[in-house]
């Protein structure tokens, strides 16, 4: 390996010192420091070294039109010469988050018709949160304050954000969370399933959440359910066999909020601008969304939701107001990014690009099951994840301290692929320009990538056995 530049040894020092990172992992990050990305066009990124990747994780779940598109330099330099900024509070708006809320008005199912913008998926979600405790106080229901995740869900980082997501390692017992969010069952037929059909464990998650509205007290006492129609972080986990269209069905009867978290599915990931409806049949009250929106060119999140909602939080003559606001709500330089994105992305013909591609992705990557460490291959287009396990028959994990996901996106880091490591997982999103040459190379990138680390992931349990016996 060659000696690493001055340059670079100063950026990853300066890094380590000052940056913290999301997730980080102390001891690593003072071992090894981060990776130092310089550039980036289309689904490649360059490190300061002058290596290229191929970006199979697309930023984080968010460059879904690709790096460097010279006609989002220049709406976004464009729009920062006309405007920078514009106060969003109370009675000041802005052309480009006027025209972006109605457009999304127009691609979101049914009557979703109300846009609240923010910057990220956790202050969309906390949002929604917010709003649905003053849509039902609103109504004099002061009891219906009690929601609903599930375990593995993943809905953000701000305290109600972390509060309904339910990934257990995220829930350390350092941190607080609100009481009044409540966890059910992952979704994951492969480590839950416990050899039941897919409709007869839909039938089991479905019972479950009928029995926890009825321990919380019924309908009366339960504002809302919030799920990702696909699992994103949690591990690429589709629903099972109309299980989220019945719960939102019981929802729906029940006058229980169904929130539709779709800041990893929407915008183009799995070949639609919004999933809810077109592929699950829900018509949620409210969506979430983030990401693709401006495919990570510039912040920025929307909450959309029902005229239902609406009527009942503004009530014409009532005086009332909404008590919450961000500086940066509707932006005007991100929301110039996102009409721009919207405009490339049907121009382009990226939905129908995706529905193409993306299932030759997800066939291309089962091929990968024949080999000896691959548990589990899911997901759905654009999102995809390898659930990766010591022994296939059983389904018997590597151990914690053995870090199998790490072990083998370091050896895809070296062959110019880029993977995410969730514990025993690697996590996909790639852009949604990627070509099947794209796939390909990924495909067979993994497939030397794997053996790789399954032997060296032995020969460190071999290890570990041999200091135990002595």
């Amino acid at each position: 390996m060659a000696e690493m530049s001055t340059e670079t040894k100063a950026i990853i020092e300066r890094d380590k010192r000052h940056h913290l990172h999301p997730y980080q992992v102390f001891d690593a990050m003072e071992a090894n420091g981060a990776l130092p990305i310089a550039s980036g066009i289309g689904a490649r990124i360059t490190d300061t070294e002058g290596m290229e990747y191929l970006d199979a994780v697309g930023g984080m779940w968010c460059t879904n039109i690709g790096l460097g598109r010279e006609e989002m330099v220049e709406a976004i330099a464009d729009q920062v010469r006309k405007l920078a900024y514009s106060n969003p509070f109370t009675d000041m708006t802005n052309e480009p988050s006027a025209n972006l809320a109605a457009k999304l008005a127009e691609l979101a199912p049914g009557d979703l018709n109300h846009v609240f913008f923010s910057t990220g998926g956790s202050t969309a979600i906390d949002f929604a949160y917010r709003l649905i405790q003053l849509y039902q106080g609103t109504r004099g229901l002061t009891e219906k304050v009690n929601v609903i995740s599930r375990v593995d869900a993943y809905h953000g980082q701000t305290f109600a954000a972390s509060s309904i997501g339910g990934k257990p390692g995220d829930r350390i017992p350092e941190l607080q969370f609100l009481d009044n969010i409540h966890h059910l069952s992952s979704p994951n037929i492969y480590l839950y399933g416990g050899g039941l059909s897919e409709e007869d464990f839909a039938d089991k998650l479905v019972a479950e959440f009928e029995d926890k509205v009825a321990e919380l007290g019924g309908p009366e006492k339960v504002a809302a359910f919030f799920a990702e129609p696909i699992m994103g972080a949690g591990g690429v986990v589709p629903p099972p066999a109309n299980y989220l269209k019945r719960i939102w069905e019981y929802c729906r009867a029940n006058d229980i909020l169904y929130v539709s978290d779709e800041v990893v599915t929407a915008f183009g990931r799995v070949g639609e601008w919004f999933v809810s409806e077109t592929v699950f049949g829900i018509q949620p009250d409210i969506i979430t969304s983030a990401k693709g929106l401006t495919s990570g060119y510039v912040p920025l999140a929307a909450t959309i939701f029902s005229d239902r909602i609406f009527d009942v939080i503004s009530d014409p003559g009532a005086g009332r107001y909404i008590p919450i606001g961000f500086t940066y709500s509707g932006h005007p330089v991100s929301c110039v990014a996102a009409l721009k994105n919207i405009e490339i992305i049907e121009r382009e013909g990226i939905l129908e690009h995706v529905r193409e591609v993306g299932p030759y992705f997800m066939e291309q990557l089962g091929t990968l099951r024949d080999l000896p460490m691959v548990g589990d291959v899911r997901g759905s287009h654009m999102m995809a994840c390898i659930e990766f396990v010591r022994h296939v028959e059983t389904g018997e994990p590597y151990p914690d301290e053995i870090d199998i996901g790490h072990r083998v996106s370091d050896i895809c880091d070296g062959l110019g692929l880029i993977v995410r490591p969730v514990e025993n997982l690697n996590i996909m999103s790639p852009p949604l320009v990627i070509t099947r040459e794209d796939v390909d190379f990924i495909v067979a990138t993994l497939r030397k990538a794997i053996p790789l680390a399954s032997d060296a992931a032995e020969r460190a349990m071999a290890e570990m056995q041999d200091e135990f016996d002595d």
